[in-house]
């Protein structure tokens, strides 16, 4: 990088906490910070959606799938997430949109000691605080390699560089400098992907090689293959699967996208826009990835490297510095708003429950609590993050699909499907019961078990049993066990029908309990 891309990256920094600062005079309380008071406009909403479900990541770890296997990379990984979001505009977005505009919510998991009891909510809170810890870790981690490729810092550098201008606007902004700085991130990417599919192809016409024949020469053997090496057939539903949980909800930050707009037919909408984009754009950024065997010879083992070099090599300065922005950008957005759930997490499901103080806070003070948490959490995750590659989460990808993908469906299962009336049999004894059952089976498959196994647990099983464990459990003891209550089955229809269609049917005192409110005895 030279003077220009400088300007560039310091350009974009600048930008960002500009928004940070504008996005300031729209957040007046605790609604406004967590779920930007309803009123953010679904086209926005889903751009927003769709851009915080990347990170540096992609550019990283999936490169280094896609250098090493090719179209498994996006068959396994976008198209599931695509398939995934498509069928939850219609099964959860609208249902989450309620939470806030029936429930008056501005945590996802606000509604669970309701739906459930207090225990339940708070397993899945404290679980699920940790979980991203660790995902937005690797993150930090992921951006903060591509940036010592380009700069020369180190590690810890960058990851410090990248989370102290995350934290500065996020925190002031909310939910709004989130959607507004992802906007203006999904600009940057279109440029940057766009221009980095250019060079390519004009790199690959200068060997003599069409951009339909790539595939036919003797560096990418295989890469054509839909499903190969340990991204197989099992690998691929149990990943679509997981991302029908993980991307409507289950790991909260897109969630509040849906609790941001204005209806549930807006949320709909909102999912539906994400999904075409998770359809289509992705085949523009992988492509390069694809063909980078042919172009650069990667110096890393897992090839996590090659995009990078294959960027430093190809592109102009000025561009190199847009694609470096872009890395940042995916990387700012996802934990910008992975940030954001937390801290409505913590302050509305989890405070509240610590201190009787927390319970009698006010808008000014719920606020000032939000925002002192966004900031503990990044600080936490950037401490995680410069234990990445130690011999306890190893490299990148590994944590984001094992940890991330096995630990999320047992978190997942009980606050997803809790919404929906075919499990209202399933109470607190089913979600708790099915929650710690797969928790286990976690560790049991990935350690016990993967060490006394002759070549280890194929990697398809140590993400999918976790999830299956938990949704027999879930499905089963709500069948044995029913525990559909009055109270709860008004929850139930009350995130199921809009309007006043069940006035009738009373909503417990508390369904909308958080930050200064009382907590129901259970």
């Amino acid at each position: 990088m030279n003077g220009l891309d400088w300007a560039v990256l310091i350009g974009y920094f600048g930008v960002m906490v500009a928004i940070g600062i504008w996005s300031h005079k729209r957040v007046d309380n605790v609604s406004d910070f967590f779920t930007a008071g309803g009123k953010m406009p679904w086209w926005l909403s889903g751009i927003s959606h769709h851009m915080s479900g990347y990170s540096a990541v992609m550019f990283t770890g999936y490169a280094g799938i896609a250098y090493t296997y090719g179209v498994t990379s996006f068959v396994t990984w976008s198209f599931p997430i695509a398939l995934g979001i498509a069928i939850g505009s219609k099964l959860f977005a609208p249902r989450i949109n309620r939470l806030r505009s029936r429930l008056h919510v501005a945590s996802p998991l606000e509604y669970l000691k309701n739906r459930y009891n207090l225990s339940t909510q708070q397993a899945l809170a404290w679980s699920g605080m940790l979980l991203k810890i660790v995902d937005v870790a690797a993150k930090w981690a992921a951006i903060a390699t591509l940036l010592s490729v380009f700069t020369g810092v180190s590690l810890n550098q960058g990851i410090l560089i990248t989370g102290a201008i995350t934290a500065v606007y996020c925190t002031i902004g909310g939910l709004w400098a989130d959607a507004l700085t992802e906007l203006g991130q999904f600009a940057i990417q279109l440029l940057a992907g766009i221009s980095m599919f250019v060079a390519v192809v004009l790199k690959l016409n200068d060997k003599g090689i069409g951009l339909f024949d790539a595939f036919s020469q003797p560096a990418l053997h295989g890469h054509g293959k839909p499903l190969v090496g340990p991204y197989g057939t099992v690998f691929l539903l149990a990943f679509l699967f997981i991302k029908l949980f993980e991307y409507n909800g289950g790991m909260l930050n897109q969630a509040q996208r849906y609790m941001a707009t204005g209806s549930p037919k807006a949320a709909e909408r909102s999912a539906r826009l994400s999904a075409a984009l998770w359809l289509i754009w992705p085949v523009v950024l992988f492509f390069p990835m694809w063909i980078s065997p042919l172009l650069v010879h990667a110096q890393k083992p897992d090839g996590s490297d090659s995009y990078g070099l294959m960027t430093e090599q190809l592109l102009p300065h000025g561009l190199l510095g847009l694609v470096v922005v872009g890395f940042f950008s995916h990387t700012m957005a996802m934990c910008s708003s992975d940030a954001n759930a937390i801290a409505a997490v913590f302050t509305r499901d989890v405070a509240p429950v610590l201190s009787q103080r927390a319970r009698a806070w006010n808008e000014r003070s719920g606020l000032i609590a939000a925002r002192v948490t966004t900031v503990v959490f990044l600080g936490l995750s950037m401490t995680v993050a410069t234990q990445v590659n130690s011999p306890t989460f190893k490299d990148i990808i590994t944590i984001v699909i094992k940890w991330v993908a096995g630990l999320m469906g047992p978190i997942a299962i009980p606050m997803m499907l809790g919404l929906l009336r075919p499990f209202r049999r399933s109470g607190p004894t089913a979600a708790l019961t099915s929650w710690a059952a797969g928790l286990l089976t976690f560790w049991l498959v990935n350690y016990p078990i993967n060490w006394n196994v002759d070549g280890g647990v194929p990697l398809q099983y140590q993400v999918s049993i976790p999830l299956a464990v938990s949704l027999v459990l879930y499905v089963l003891i709500g069948y044995l066990k029913p525990e559909d209550t009055p109270e709860r089955l008004a929850i139930i229809e009350r995130v199921n029908t809009d309007g006043d269609a069940m006035s009738a049917t009373a909503v417990p005192a508390g369904a909308g309990a958080g930050a200064g409110d009382s907590v129901p005895a259970q």
